[in-house]
């Protein structure tokens, strides 16, 4: 362990717990290059401490009444308000984005705090009465017991929040093991949970590799795993965690597409696409990585991103004047670029290309600029792949039957969007599209909190979308209840080996 930086351990039953391992990754400052934090990761003991902590915890939460458990989520929802600012510099800080950026996402992870201090609606059963003579059914929801939450780097307090909210609202307890490349956002929403009263053991966060998810995969006290990431990954932790008896819902990648018609306010997709290509430095798996023009229309719209995508100002996400951000590692930098180098062989136009970007005073930042490729053939590299960065890539198509068949060729089906004036063409495209999340003249359709959020085909896996009703489904199980109360009148029922009677 060095002692010149900041470090970052676990909290596990209600406190900061030194990893036992001995073993720890370096945090870097984005815009500087420089390591400023070592996280502990875990080893086997590690994640084992914070599962049996969780285990514990279980059997006093998992019968608290709902009254208790919304008293202390309403708390933490006003903890959370009033420490936005904080929560999002320390994600400014080792992930770069910028502040505006960092508040949106809490503000998005808030809203998911807010459905689950109303999970008293959604967690309602159902009674069924003289459904036979006497006798009543009924239906409620129980939660699991420990469950898991594994979160990328490109959200870190968001997409946890999308997950242990919900978890420990339905009466789980929860084990979070965020990006080791950001981990600092996850411990302050730790200590907030702390503070609003959240008894020790109920919420813990272990930090670390391949290693800590494995174990949470195999280990068998947990019972479920929520997972947002690449596909392979994603693919991986649903194969793993399902084989091991677990209940899986892992969200993978995407490459998600923005078709625009002739008849589309140019403008207004140039807005669009610029925005959701471009913001959080393409680090976003809801990003438009793919616009789809139709027609005439390709030539202008493509001078109109262009002229935008150059007025965007690149800096430290610190300084409010900056647009956009850097990206999170110099290697994840390195690689997105490769993708822009490579693509005139590959027969795409570059438009424009960022790879040369140097901002003065932070020359060994992790900086890259806007990249726009344009007549993108289908087999290029910058097309099939999910980059992860601020590269937009333009297809030409003749009509819109070519453009949608093109579309859902995509092994992705995470989210889209059309950009038109017809509302018929957007009433067939709602039904024709093969993918979870649609928007209609909205370029980045996340559904609200109340709402589920997930894709089709690689985008994932699993049977449960993420928040919203499939939240409390996927942390919940249910259980039907037959009950028969004899009346003091009844005469003996005898012995009757057939079918129980209905009528």
């Amino acid at each position: 362990m060095t002692t010149d930086v900041k470090t970052v351990n676990h909290w596990i039953g209600g406190k900061t717990v030194e990893g036992v391992s001995g073993n720890y990754g370096p945090v870097t400052d984005p815009a500087t290059g420089a390591v400023t934090t070592q996280v502990a990761f875990a080893g086997v003991d590690d994640v084992d401490a914070a599962v049996a902590s969780a285990k514990a915890a279980y059997a006093t939460w998992g019968t608290s009444s709902l009254a208790k458990r919304t008293a202390i989520l309403f708390k933490f929802r006003a903890l959370l308000d009033a420490n936005r600012d904080a929560i999002a510099e320390l994600i400014t800080a080792e992930h770069g984005k910028v502040h505006s950026d960092a508040l949106g996402e809490v503000a998005r992870g808030l809203e998911i705090v807010d459905l689950a201090c109303g999970i008293t609606v959604q967690l309602k059963g159902e009674l069924s009465t003289e459904v036979a003579s006497r006798v009543d059914v009924s239906s409620i929801r129980q939660p699991l017991g420990v469950v898991a939450g594994i979160t990328p780097f490109n959200f870190p307090a968001m997409v946890p929040m999308w997950m242990f909210p919900l978890a420990i609202a339905c009466g789980n307890t929860f084990v979070l093991k965020p990006s080791e490349k950001d981990p600092s956002a996850s411990m302050k929403i730790a200590e907030l949970l702390s503070e609003a009263g959240l008894p020790d053991g109920v919420f813990n966060v272990v930090h670390g590799d391949k290693a800590a998810v494995d174990r949470l995969l195999e280990h068998p006290d947990v019972s479920a795993v929520s997972f947002v990431g690449s596909t392979p990954i994603a693919r991986h932790i649903h194969t793993t965690a399902s084989a091991n008896g677990k209940r899986v819902q892992a969200l993978g990648g995407a490459k998600n597409h923005m078709l625009v018609l002739p008849d589309a306010d140019l403008d207004a997709a140039a807005d669009a696409a610029v925005s959701a290509a471009y913001g959080s430095a393409g680090e976003r798996c809801m990003a438009i990585s793919a616009v789809v023009a139709v027609g005439s229309v390709a030539d202008e719209l493509v001078a109109k991103i262009k002229d935008r995508a150059e007025k965007i100002k690149i800096g430290p996400g610190n300084d409010p004047t900056s647009e956009m951000g850097p990206l999170i590692t110099a290697a994840h930098r390195d690689k997105v670029a490769s993708y822009v180098t490579g693509a005139a062989a590959e027969g795409c136009e570059v438009v424009l290309d960022g790879t040369g970007l140097r901002v003065e005073g932070h020359e060994d930042g992790h900086w890259i600029g806007l990249s726009l490729l344009d007549r993108v053939p289908t087999t290029a590299k910058a097309y099939r792949d999910e980059i992860f960065g601020p590269v937009l890539c333009v297809l030409r198509v003749d009509t819109y039957e070519e453009g949608v068949a093109l579309m859902n060729a995509s092994p992705f089906g995470n989210g889209t969007a059309i950009f038109t004036r017809d509302g018929g063409a957007a009433r067939r495209f709602q039904l024709e599209i093969e993918a979870g999340m649609v928007g209609v003249n909205v370029p980045i359709p996340v559904p609200v909190g109340y709402h589920s959020f997930g894709g089709w085909k690689d985008s994932l896996f699993g049977d449960h979308h993420i928040y919203g009703n499939d939240g409390t489904h996927f942390y919940t199980r249910g259980k039907v209840v037959t009950t028969r109360w004899p009346d003091p009148s009844d005469a003996p029922a005898g012995v009757d080996l057939g079918f129980p009677r209905n009528h």
